[in-house]
Formats: C-alpha cells, sequence, structure tokens
C-alpha cells in the first residue's frame, strides 16, 4: 500500500511518492536548481505508542529547501537500539525506492541517522549497526551533527 506523504503545510501529496518527487525533481531543475536530497526518519514514544516521522529534504544549492513528510506509529515495544535501526529502516526503504530516480537526474542522494556518533549519548548503541546498513546499501551516510533530515527536520515533525 502507497504510503500518505504530506508538505509541510499540510497538504496532501495526492501522487504516488515516486510520481511526486519525479515532478519535483523536473520542475526545480527547470527553474535552473540544482539539487540534492536528503532521506531521515526520527521517532518519539508517547505512552504505549512511538511515532515516526521520514522526510523527505529537497536542497536547493543556495536556495533553501523544502520537505515531504510521512508518519506512521508503532505499538509495538522496542527498545532505543530497535528504535534506531527502525528508523534507519524506514529511511533507507524511501532511499532505495527513489535511488534510481535520482541517478536518472543526477540528484545527489544523502541517508540520515538521528544517531549521536558520541558514545556517551545513549542512541550512540545503533551507530555501527546503521552506518553499516546505510554504506552497505551503497548510500552516502550521515549520522548527528551533521544528520539535520533526522534530527532537525523529522524532529520538528514527528
Amino acid at each position: 500500500m502507497e504510503k500518505e506523504w504530506r508538505r509541510l503545510n499540510g497538504q496532501r501529496i495526492e501522487l504516488p511518492i515516486k510520481e511526486a518527487v519525479e515532478r519535483t525533481i523536473v520542475e526545480e531543475q527547470a527553474l535552473g536548481n540544482r539539487l540534492k536530497v536528503c532521506i531521515g526518519t526520527d521517532s518519539q514514544v508517547r505512552g504505549e505508542e512511538i511515532h515516526f516521522a521520514t522526510v523527505i529534504v529537497f536542497l536547493r544549492e543556495r536556495k533553501g529547501g523544502f520537505m515531504y513528510i510521512h508518519h506512521d506509529l508503532s505499538r509495538k515495544e522496542m527498545s532505543l537500539r530497535e528504535r534506531m535501526i527502525t528508523e534507519v529502516g524506514k529511511s533507507v526503504e524511501i532511499a532505495y525506492a527513489l535511488c534510481d530516480l535520482l541517478d536518472k537526474y543526477d540528484v545527489a542522494l544523502e541517508v540520515h541517522a538521528d544517531i549521536n556518533t558520541d558514545p556517551y549519548f545513549q542512541s550512540n548503541v545503533a551507530l555501527r549497526e546503521a552506518m553499516g546498513y546505510i554504506l552497505g546499501m551503497g548510500f552516502t551516510f550521515k549520522a548527528k551533527p551533521d544528520a539535520f533530515a533526522s534530527s532537525n527536520c523529522a524532529d520538528k515533525v514527528v
């Protein structure tokens, strides 16, 4: 089943996400904008639910950016490590679905993980696994503090 996506202003994206992304790339490139796409996911535990937000961030070189947002939730109990890997899995799933399209239009792709590289932070327990997963899929990996798609954009909308 196709996931529901929306813009930051709440407007639903009616097209399948791959088609919407392609249309966006074509429109932005027609305007002369060079793009980079960053994909990230963040989550929050709220009572017995874990809320996830995955974002596709379109960065225009020197001209700002915008994002598409998808929300979902889980009622499954998860350890912090499992939740971090689930976040990465959601981002990789979207990156994998879009990577051929991004290659076609020569758009750079990064997958961002909301995982701290500092071992004093709890999220660090999943760093090696997440990095291996993302790099093993052939994607560019970013972690905190460089992972703004997950740790800033998705964090604000989860």
